[in-house]
């Protein structure tokens, strides 16, 4: 299928090159930063442009890969005579963004995109939701070329997905920047905690996360967390952050 890109982040680098690898021609990159949009299209031997007026038409898909607060206002200035189909990328927001087009879906890759860090497509779940079961099955196709594990998901379903990833993603890697924090003020270096996050992260993979839940908390231990919040004296916020966490695993 031949592919119009708009976006030049981590999203739309990953997924452009996947693209590319699985045969799919990328025909233009589309990026406000005209410099950003001819960097990754010299990568895919792509057209470059910053002016949505110059979008081709006749590409078989529109990936939408950009802001979630942006992707209204770059859907709403689309050429009116795409002939393909536009899908968005994005984990938090409807697809009746898209409504305005004739034919239109989402694909969703559930996994955190670095532009340094080279990434397996085939292992990444990819959610798909599309305005009808035709363009659906397309989309489906185009999804199962990239990754061995596609399925349907719908706009809500997909939202929780988001709010688990945040959880599971965004907020224990701020952990871990605690964590680090903690033990550079006592003059320790955070390779020390490494392995322990290696293990953590090996038992959610193999079991349930509640089943394998450690630490003063879940043995209701307060002796231990007492010495613990008095060390975070210092700092009320994550003092009480402490509290929170504890008493929800409790």
């Amino acid at each position: 299928m031949d592919i119009v890109l708009l976006g030049s982040g981590n999203v739309a680098t990953h997924l452009g090159h996947a693209l590319a690898r699985a045969g799919h021609p990328i025909k233009q990159v589309y990026s406000r930063t005209r410099v950003h949009a001819q960097t990754l299209a010299a990568s895919l031997g792509a057209e470059a442009t910053n002016d949505l007026a110059d979008i081709r038409t006749q590409a078989h898909v529109y990936i939408v890969a950009v802001k979630d607060d942006a992707l209204a206002t770059v859907v709403a200035q689309l050429p009116v005579a795409l002939k393909g189909m536009v899908i968005h990328t994005a984990g938090s927001v409807d697809m009746a963004v898209l409504a305005a087009t004739k034919d239109y879906g989402v694909l969703y890759p559930l996994q955190t995109f670095s532009k340094a860090k080279a990434v397996d497509f085939s292992t990444i779940p990819i959610a798909v939701e599309a305005s009808d079961e035709a363009a659906l099955v397309r989309l489906e196709a185009l999804a199962g070329s990239l990754s061995d594990r596609v399925f349907r998901c719908d706009s809500q379903q997909r939202l929780s997905m988001h709010v688990a990833a945040v959880f599971a993603c965004n907020f224990t890697n701020h952990l871990y920047a605690i964590a680090a924090d903690i033990l550079s003020e006592h003059g320790l270096d955070f390779d020390v905690i490494r392995p322990l996050i290696l293990e953590t992260a090996q038992k959610a993979m193999e079991h349930p996360p509640k089943e394998v839940q450690t630490g003063p908390a879940v043995r209701n231990d307060v002796h231990t967390m007492e010495k613990h919040l008095a060390l975070l004296k210092v700092n009320p916020a994550l003092a009480q952050l402490y509290r929170l966490i504890s008493k929800r695993i409790g």
